[in-house]
C-alpha cells in the first residue's frame, strides 16, 4: 500500500478527485439550466455524471493494477490448456494461417494483360491510361 502514497500517486488521486467533483458540478449546473427551460441541458445533465463515473472507474482500475504489480501477481490471465485433439467441439478464437496459393495450372491471359498494364502505369507515373501502348482500339 506504500506505493499508492508516493508523490506521483498523490497527484493522480488529487486529479481524480478534482475531475470527479468537476464533472458532478457541471452536471448540477446543467440541471439548473434544464430547470430554467433549456431543453438540451437535460441530456448534458445525465452526461456529466457518467463522465465522472468513468474517471472513478479508471482510477479504481489503476489502483488495482498497481496493487497487483506490487504483490507480484501476473497482470494477465494464465493461458488455458489446448483441448484434446480428439474433442469434437473446440472453443476459442479461430487461427488463420496464411498460405501461398499454388501457381495456377493454366496461364490467365486477362490477368497477364492487366498485370502488364499495372506495371506500365507504375513505370510511367505521369502517363494517362489512354496512353497505354497495349490498349485495344475501339
Amino acid at each position: 500500500m506504500k506505493g499508492l502514497w508516493t508523490p506521483a500517486w498523490m497527484a493522480r488521486h488529487l486529479l481524480a478527485i478534482v475531475l470527479t467533483a468537476g464533472c458532478l458540478a457541471l452536471g448540477w449546473w446543467q440541471f439548473s439550466r434544464a430547470a430554467d427551460g433549456n431543453a438540451i441541458s437535460w441530456g448534458y445533465m445525465f452526461q456529466w455524471p457518467v463522465f465522472g463515473g468513468f474517471v472513478v472507474f479508471i482510477w479504481v482500475r489503476e489502483i488495482q493494477v498497481a496493487r497487483r504489480k506490487a504483490a507480484g501477481e501476473p497482470l494477465t490471465a494464465p493461458e488455458e490448456e489446448p483441448p484434446a485433439t480428439g474433442s469434437a467441439v473446440t472453443l476459442g478464437r479461430p487461427v488463420r494461417v496464411g498460405s501461398r496459393a499454388a501457381a495456377p495450372a493454366e496461364a490467365d491471359p486477362e490477368l497477364d494483360a492487366y498485370n502488364d498494364y499495372l506495371a506500365w502505369l507504375a513505370a510511367n507515373p505521369g502517363a494517362r491510361p489512354a496512353d497505354y501502348p497495349g490498349r485495344i482500339p475501339q
